[in-house]
């Protein structure tokens, strides 16, 4: 599976606090790319193209 987010990014979130494991990242990953096809779906359902914070 393709990375959709940015580790560097992640891991600037905390960094003053804590350590950011790969195994975090990765499952943070799956969970961006099942709400983005979640709100994708949701979108195709109300027949629009376009993304929209109400989808997620």
């Amino acid at each position: 599976m393709d990375r959709v987010i940015v580790k560097s990014a992640v891991r600037d979130l905390v960094r003053d606090r804590y350590n950011v494991s790969e195994e975090f990242l990765e499952a943070l990953n799956s969970d961006v790319v099942r709400l983005v096809k979640r709100a994708s779906e949701r979108a195709n359902e109300n027949g629009r193209k376009t993304l929209k914070a109400r989808d997620v």
